[in-house]
């Protein structure tokens, strides 16, 4: 047993002679109020059953009275009780909750995501969570379109739940104009809606990491923006054997569609049907290509490339002069001098299924596949002309919650995370709170974390209350100590205990 401040001798002495009182005669017995039969009901809807049979019980008493027989005394009938329903309890399909427990994890989720960020030089910002319903609607064919959570406001405007955070990038990129010192670095972490159909790491809502570069037109910008990613995984223990890169470059499909004469116009809406490859079967896709209008030669030709997984292989077919190889080449050059060449292949199939894609594409994914894409991104150099501003070389990444979170658990990486506070502070006796609350007020302003007992508690449940947030001090004010100003300090790791001067306490 601890040695224990003298004055809480004197505290349990009283805590233990509580007075006791029977209550033998009727005078002091409790009333009870005896409820009539009929008023009782046997079903859940006990408040509106009552108040029907009050409003009925009131109208036969007028009845009865006739015209001035009535008691000028009596008693007006009781308000109309509305019948009480229990919520659901749940939160709305496809959202979450974040108890304490996975609130730290959440946190400690995020603190990578800026923590990273920072490593790399890029500022935070963020957007309104309610957007204008037009910043989302661009082109007919995302899928992005058909899953907003959009209303008509009060005041008669279409608005929208972002369900993506570029799109206000580009917006506030474009009000802030001129003022803007190119290029810029940006990055978010913000919740994002989705109406979807859910499956393992999707949801309806969720949060996601986004930085984007803008005004470098390299593929450096690219390679900076992997190795990003690459470097958050390094620090959460993800590995290049449990995740790579699919990298491919949206020219590569021009090119093929430029030999076939098809219309720029269409190039978005294909890059959409394609992006839909691993999702649907395959003579879906050539039925939605051919409704295009591409030719059944061309469509052929087109799923033999996205068939190609070797950049080499690519280069041999559409020759080494276009944009697409030269911009392909530089990134894997780029990605052995930063050191991630193992983490990324080339794969023509990856064209990301968001319009504004216009050069170098790129997905994270979980090399067992058992999960969907990690996150994605690339270079998007004509968004803001989209909105009416000036176009700026762009590109960056989405990064969500949900998926990371699937495969941290698969591996056995989720760490675990539990509530720690630097002391728990208590006062032995209640005319000593005002005192305890002083100590505890010294601490904090000294940066340390207090968990104040605000309640007469028994000495043991403060013990457990110290090994339940894993209190590393626990101070104690009792009135032997106190009356020479000192508290009693516990350290709760070696069961060491003195006294000290409030003044001296650090």
């Amino acid at each position: 047993m601890p040695p224990l401040p003298s004055s809480l001798l004197n505290q349990r002495l009283g805590v233990s002679l509580k007075p006791l009182f029977l209550f033998t005669h009727s005078s002091l017995a409790p009333r009870k109020f005896q409820i009539p039969r009929q008023l009782i009901s046997e079903s859940p809807k006990t408040f509106s059953s009552l108040s029907s049979v009050q409003s009925s019980t009131t109208d036969t008493g007028s009845r009865s009275s006739g015209t001035g027989g009535g008691r000028s005394g009596a008693l007006s009938p009781s308000p109309v009780v509305e019948e009480v329903h229990r919520i659901d309890v749940n939160p709305p399909k496809g959202t979450r909750d974040f108890p304490p427990e996975d609130m730290r994890l959440r946190n400690w989720l995020f603190n990578h995501f800026r923590e990273v960020s920072w490593l790399f030089g890029f500022e935070e910002v963020d957007y309104p969570v309610l957007e204008s319903e037009a910043l989302f609607i661009r082109k007919a064919g995302e899928e992005i379109r058909d899953q907003l959570y959009c209303f008509e406001d009060r005041g008669n405007r279409r608005v929208a739940l972002r369900p993506e955070l570029t799109p206000s990038l580009a917006r506030l990129v474009i009000q802030k104009g001129k003022s803007l010192s190119f290029p810029l670095k940006w990055f978010a972490v913000g919740q994002c809606w989705r109406y979807e159909r859910m499956t393992r790491g999707r949801r309806r809502e969720h949060y996601q990491w986004n930085m984007d570069i803008l005004g470098i037109p390299e593929v450096t910008a690219e390679a900076e923006l992997i190795s990003s990613i690459v470097t958050f995984f390094k620090r959460i223990g993800i590995t290049e054997a449990d995740v790579g890169f699919k990298v491919s470059s949206r020219k590569v499909l021009q090119e093929v569609l430029r030999c076939y004469s098809v219309p720029e116009n269409l190039f978005g809406k294909v890059c959409i049907i394609i992006d839909k490859i691993e999702k649907i079967p395959i003579d879906e896709i050539k039925r939605e290509l051919n409704a295009t209008g591409l030719l059944e030669e061309a469509i052929e030709e087109l799923l033999q490339i996205l068939s190609i997984k070797s950049l080499t292989e690519l280069e041999e077919i559409l020759g080494g002069a276009g944009e697409a190889i030269a911009d392909l080449k530089q990134l894997f050059s780029l990605a052995e001098k930063f050191g991630y060449s193992e983490w990324i292949q080339f794969d023509a199939s990856v064209v990301r299924g968001l319009a504004y894609y216009t050069g170098i594409v790129f997905e994270g994914f979980d090399r067992e596949g058992k999960l969907r894409a990690i996150c994605g991104g690339g270079r998007y150099d004509r968004l803001l002309s989209t909105f009416g501003g000036d176009d700026v070389p762009a590109c960056g990444f989405g990064f969500g919650d949900a998926v990371i979170m699937e495969l941290l658990k698969e591996k056995g990486l989720l760490p675990e995370l539990s509530l720690e506070v630097d002391n728990i502070v208590c006062a032995l006796d209640k005319d000593l709170e005002g005192v305890a609350a002083t100590v505890a007020t010294k601490l904090r302003e000294k940066g340390q974390s207090v968990d104040l007992v605000l309640e007469s508690k028994p000495l043991k449940w403060v013990f457990k209350r110290a090994a339940r947030t894993n209190a590393q001090r626990l101070i104690l004010v009792g009135n032997t100590e106190w009356q020479k100003g000192m508290v009693v300090v516990k350290i709760l790791s070696s069961g060491e205990q003195y006294e000290i001067k409030l003044d001296e306490l650090e």
